[in-house]
């Protein structure tokens, strides 16, 4: 063994530096975590598309803490599935399914009104759902797919919930948006992008709409004890990569296998969304964008207050609010 680390002492070197950098990188990439242990007994936490992914690592924690958790899903089936993973793994029987396609106003509205017929009250609304580079496509509505389902279906459901939402305050609204934001724009004069679809460019333009939507619900929620926050949850190995992964060149596939290796777990990507759906010292705050169980302070274009007045507007037309 001596004349072994003797004869290679540089590779080994080598070897163990690049082993270290790596794990390090891993800790990084990791990010921070959330520590609250505030508990949630009595309160009634919805989540949508919690069957899988972050989502689903939200509910789990929610319902670890004693809360209510509505598993509001597209695919009953593994919705199901989900939840009772869930009750098995927390010991909380209290968790429910409940149908949502983000893709249709009607269903949104459908889902809207159960919750405000059978539910009491309604303290944490996250609206974690959402798709990331899928081809051109439309809503049952006719908006374009990215936008409609990552933006409109959750400004619907908000607003639709907010009476509710104000009658159990103190209560919140998670958005989780994506780092993606930052080149994105809101292209007012064509926002279903019929005249130049890129599905990046789809992506990005709801990731800020998202941003947008917190600034500006937190501005109209002043007063009423309903607290909104918008967040990156990190680059994650989930299932919301599904659609780039099979356009993927081979060489391009190895590198995003290696990468997916470095990236965060489910729940690790879940930390931040649980950080501002429970920590104590985000009670007083509104409006603000998070990363890494911490503040963050957005692109510019999404500080913009008319911009994200006239997104309002626009959104609140489209959804047959206004």
């Amino acid at each position: 063994m001596s004349d072994f680390v003797q004869n290679h002492a540089t590779g080994l070197i080598v070897a163990f530096t690049a082993g270290a950098a790596v794990l390090a990188l891993r800790r990084w990439m990791a990010g921070g975590v959330c520590r609250s242990k505030v508990r949630l007994e009595g309160k009634t936490v919805l989540i949508t598309g919690a069957n899988t992914g972050i989502g689903k690592e939200t509910a789990l924690d929610m319902a670890q803490r004693g809360a209510r958790v509505i598993l509001a899903c597209r695919d009953m089936t593994r919705a199901r599935i989900a939840a009772d993973e869930i009750r098995q793994q927390s010991g909380n029987g209290n968790v429910v399914v409940k149908k949502l396609d983000l893709s249709s106003l009607q269903s949104v509205r459908d889902l809207a009104r159960d919750v405000q017929e059978n539910e009491e009250r309604l303290d944490i609304l996250i609206n974690n759902a959402g798709i990331m580079m899928c081809p051109k496509s439309k809503t049952e509505d006719g908006f374009e797919m990215q936008f409609g389902v990552n933006h409109l279906g959750h400004f619907l459901l908000t607003n639709c919930l907010l009476d509710l939402l104000k009658k159990s305050a103190p209560s919140r609204i998670v958005i989780v948006s994506s780092l993606a934001h930052e080149k994105g724009r809101i292209h007012f004069d064509d926002i279903n992008l019929d005249k130049d679809y890129r599905r990046e460019r789809s992506y990005r333009q709801s990731k800020l709409a998202n941003v947008l939507f917190c600034r500006e619900l937190a501005a109209r929620l002043q007063g009423t004890g309903v607290t909104v926050y918008s967040l990156h949850p990190g680059v994650i190995h989930t299932e919301l990569s599904r659609h780039l992964y099979p356009t993927l060149a081979l060489w391009q596939k190895v590198i995003f296998m290696l990468f997916t290796s470095l990236v965060k777990s489910p729940w690790e990507g879940a930390q931040t969304t649980i950080y501002c759906a429970v920590d104590e010292s985000l009670a007083n705050v509104s409006g603000l964008y998070y990363s890494d169980c911490a503040p963050k302070t957005p692109a510019p274009q999404a500080l913009d207050d008319a911009a994200a007045k006239k997104l309002w507007d626009l959104s609140a037309s489209m959804v047959g609010l206004a």
